[in-house]
């Protein structure tokens, strides 16, 4: 038994093996380091998967080059859809669930066999469902959409996979719990914790729609129901689909708070204000999982604009909040590190050849800018008929999963390997680059999807060019050359890609040890990192001038953007 006080009555708890951060001086209990490791490295090798996988979708979207035949496009299609949007991204989360609740509360985490069976059912459904499209007979794409039918393995390996990622969940909820009862924490849970509860309630709705939907789809598969209502399975299907990416944005804005806390010792404007805005994201962020639905005539216009108005747009409340937020906190902690000049000085002396702190931003700046704009945009009930079922759409999602989630689970990456594998960045100059030269190339791809998708590009056909078409279609020619863009804008992020893989595997497996006396870190943590991550606080009187510019510009574009699709719209519109 061990005994555990952190200015509490100390109480006995569970034994566990607990071992203190050098440098972040985080308290790190060992079951829940290894769990953190095993769910990262899978994390990364399924990006590794579905990003080659992403690559070849892209160039044989690419007219000049279109690598692959049209069988194989939707076979790769399918795989690349389930392994970023579900695998890599839901594997890394639950690293980040088990670092926000065990590691920055300095708990043991409950269950620890229980997280291993959650492990394994997720890498067992993971690599069945690989297993199942790379066989051919599962080219359903993302979506899956009946009638279309896949093999009875891919609907049960997805089952599997939603299981374990629900004990997982289970696992961290379970884990404040423990924390709270042993006391390892004083107050209310930080800041940085809070995200990932609202995460972790996010998830727990988005895979509990996944199960309740593809147990039938593949009772199904399998003959035990003769058939499955469409617009049923797209309404429940897209309660997983669209709101798995919401846990997604609710970690990563957890993962820019954390970041600059860590590397700048920033703490939040005010806890309440963006605790607020977490809450926003609970009751209202899986809503916008109805602008997938606005072509739909089975479902009501009433519904449609009451979720695609005044309730959504709460949801996007929350996120212009940790918009002002998280760069204002930045902005007052630099000027209480002394970079006081001026509007931008706390801007231009940021730590930008810090992997961790560059990627961090940009994955700010390009989720706000590319992802929220358009998502906004593509959640307006008259707009949405512009771009339904374009390329814009993916073009879309591209701005907020890879160039918001993906660059900044990249970022929270860098931090995670000297705290938790105690190694150093190998390669420093390498990873400095990466989070540049991925963040273009994923930016490159959102920009000329959605370009390409305003022009009318199909989203979900192989050829563009409509050779095999019964009627003869010519796109503008600016459309063929946004598609080629794009491809050259995913070589990019594919490059990103490689340099990110080799860096972090490398890190791991032959970086400088920190475990030894006098090691010191490439890229060093704040003084105050461990204080702003791990207590309830916020700043006093900030002074934010260049933040406010920044938010200016931001809303600039904002209202600019709308108003051109507005305008855009009414261009359709017949007068008599």
């Amino acid at each position: 038994m061990t005994s555990i006080d952190h200015g509490a009555a100390p109480i006995t708890a569970v034994r566990a093996t607990f071992r203190t951060c050098r440098f972040s001086g985080l308290r790190i209990e060992s079951s829940a380091e290894a769990l953190i490791k095993a769910n990262a490295v899978a994390a990364v090798l399924f990006l590794m998967l579905g990003g080659l996988m992403g690559l070849l979708v892209a160039l044989t979207r690419w007219p000049a080059v279109q690598l692959l035949p049209a069988d194989m496009f939707y076979l790769v299609l399918t795989g690349h859809g389930a392994n970023v949007l579900l695998f890599w991204i839901i594997f890394f989360e639950i690293a980040v669930l088990y670092f926000a609740s065990a590691v920055i509360l300095g708990s043991r985490i409950a269950a620890p066999k229980m997280a291993w069976l959650a492990f394994v059912m997720m890498v067992a459904g993971a690599v069945l469902a690989n297993y199942s499209v790379l066989q051919g007979d599962s080219s359903v794409m993302f979506t899956s959409y009946p009638p279309m039918m896949a093999s009875q393995l891919f609907y049960l390996s997805l089952i599997i996979f939603a299981v374990g990622a629900l004990l997982a969940v289970a696992i961290f909820f379970a884990t404040l719990v423990v924390a709270k009862a042993e006391r390892t924490y004083n107050g209310s849970v930080p800041l940085v914790t809070f995200g990932a509860i609202t995460a972790g309630i996010i998830a727990v709705f988005t895979l509990a729609s996944g199960a309740i939907i593809l147990i039938p789809t593949w009772l199904w598969s399998i003959g035990l129901i003769s058939g499955i209502d469409t617009l049923m399975y797209k309404l429940v299907w897209w309660g997983m689909g669209h709101s798995s990416q919401q846990i997604n944005v609710s970690a990563h804005v957890a993962i820019w708070y954390a970041i600059a806390a860590v590397y700048l010792g920033a703490k939040p404007l005010s806890e309440k204000v963006s605790r607020m805005a977490f809450f926003l994201y609970i009751l209202f962020l899986q809503l916008a999982s109805a602008h997938h639905l606005l072509a739909e005539p089975g479902m009501s216009s009433t519904w449609k604009i009451v979720n695609t108005s005044y309730m959504m747009y709460l949801a996007v409340l929350g996120s212009l909040i940790h918009g002002l937020t998280v760069p204002g906190a930045i902005e007052a902690a630099q000027r209480r590190n002394g970079y006081t000049r001026g509007w931008f000085e706390w801007l231009t002396k940021a730590p930008w050849g810090n992997p961790a702190f560059s990627g961090m931003f940009m994955s700010l700046v390009m989720f706000g800018f590319i992802g929220g704009i358009s998502g906004v945009v593509l959640g307006t009930e008259q707009l949405n008929v512009l771009m339904h079922n374009t390329i814009y759409v993916p073009g879309h999602f591209h701005g907020t999963v890879v160039a918001g989630t993906t660059l900044a689970f990249m970022a929270g990456t860098y931090m995670l390997v000297p705290i938790i594998f105690q190694r150093d960045i190998l390669w420093p100059k390498l990873a400095k680059l990466q989070p540049y030269v991925f963040g273009i190339g994923a930016g490159g791809i959102s920009l000329f999807m959605m370009g390409a998708g305003t022009l009318g590009v199909p989203r979900r056909s192989w050829d563009i060019t409509l050779t095999d078409a019964a009627h003869a279609f010519e796109f503008p020619a600016a459309a063929y050359l946004m598609m080629g863009l794009n491809g050259i804008s995913a070589l990019f992020a594919a490059t990103g890609g490689v340099m990110f893989i080799l860096v972090v595997v490398g890190s791991i497996l032959a970086g400088p040890k920190l475990d030894k006396a006098g090691a010191k870190l490439i890229f060093p943590l704040h003084d105050k990192g461990r204080e702003a991550v791990t207590t309830y606080g916020s700043e006093v009187h900030p002074k934010l001038p260049g933040t406010i510019v920044l938010v200016t510009i931001f809303f600039t574009c904002f209202i600019l953007y709308y108003f051109v699709n507005w305008k855009y719209l009414s261009e359709l519109w017949l007068f008599n």
